[in-house]
């Protein structure tokens, strides 16, 4: 029964350990604030543009000044992201994951718990520093409670998504020479695909459905939707597809782990 509790607060440990050592390193997150401010500042011009020239009040149903929060908080979440695949990349390479296997924690979770800690730190001062340059150029939008518990809910589980993808590229180093090139694809279509740039809604209207079942949308265009226009009947639909993704990539990260550890050998005195 002990260790039934142990084990939950020994991974929580990990995360607030992550979270307070990425305080420390407090210049790499003001590179990464001042990146973000010039980003937003230059797709706020060029929305601005676009808007003034087709006249219309709202493009994929937000408004001005719906699109630059829409932006602040995928960029935010794009920006946020820790070098997953890397790191597991790694410890392949150099043997230090055979470190993990003695340890009492479980490897992908160990990952998992940092990854969350860290980027927790790294989304807050990012969305910080972008809803002060939303609030400066167009003000406020109306965010209501529900809007912001959905938000709230759906913004972990993202997390977690984007967590299992990368952690399955980094994996991929037992077989594979470099694992960049793989890292680099997933991020590309996270950003693309996933609606970083532009709202779903503006793609062709034969890509729309398929682009909202790919797990891409889940991590970015979901909670940033959410934040700006949320609906209870897509919460519920974006809820329901992290969860799918989840389960998905889970069971991924499992057998193709469980895989990869036989391929692990120890020598020594």
């Amino acid at each position: 029964m002990t260790d039934s509790f142990a084990a939950p607060a020994k991974y929580w440990w990990i995360a607030r350990t992550s979270a307070k050592s990425n305080l420390a390193y407090l210049a790499e997150i003001g590179s990464r604030v001042f990146f973000l401010g010039v980003i937003l500042y230059i797709f706020l011009r060029l929305w601005q543009v676009t808007y003034g020239e087709t006249g219309s009040q709202t493009l994929g149903g937000l408004t001005l000044p719906q699109m630059l929060w829409y932006l602040a908080v995928t960029e935010s979440i794009i920006l946020s992201g820790p070098r997953v695949a890397q790191s597991v990349d790694q410890d392949v390479r150099t043997g230090a994951i055979s470190i993990h296997f003695i340890r009492p924690l479980s490897y992908p979770l160990y990952c998992l718990f940092n990854t969350l800690g860290e980027r927790a730190v790294r989304f807050c001062v990012n969305m910080f520093v972008g809803a002060l340059i939303s609030i400066i150029f167009v003000g406020f939008v109306p965010i209501n409670p529900l809007g912001f518990f959905c938000f709230l809910t759906v913004l972990p589980l993202a997390f977690i998504v984007d967590f299992l993808g990368n952690f399955l590229i980094g994996l991929a180093a037992f077989w594979l020479e470099d694992t960049n090139g793989l890292v680099l694809i997933y991020s590309r279509l996270t950003m693309i695909l996933g609606g970083m740039l532009i709202p779903l809604e503006l793609f062709p209207d034969s890509w729309q459905a398929t682009l909202k079942l790919l797990p891409f949308s889940t991590i970015v265009y979901g909670p940033a939707r959410l934040f700006v226009a949320p609906d209870w009947s897509f919460y519920q639909d974006v809820l329901l597809r992290q969860v799918i993704a989840c389960f998905v990539f889970a069971c991924a990260v499992a057998l193709v782990f469980r895989i990869a550890s036989r391929r692990v050998f120890a020598n020594g005195g």
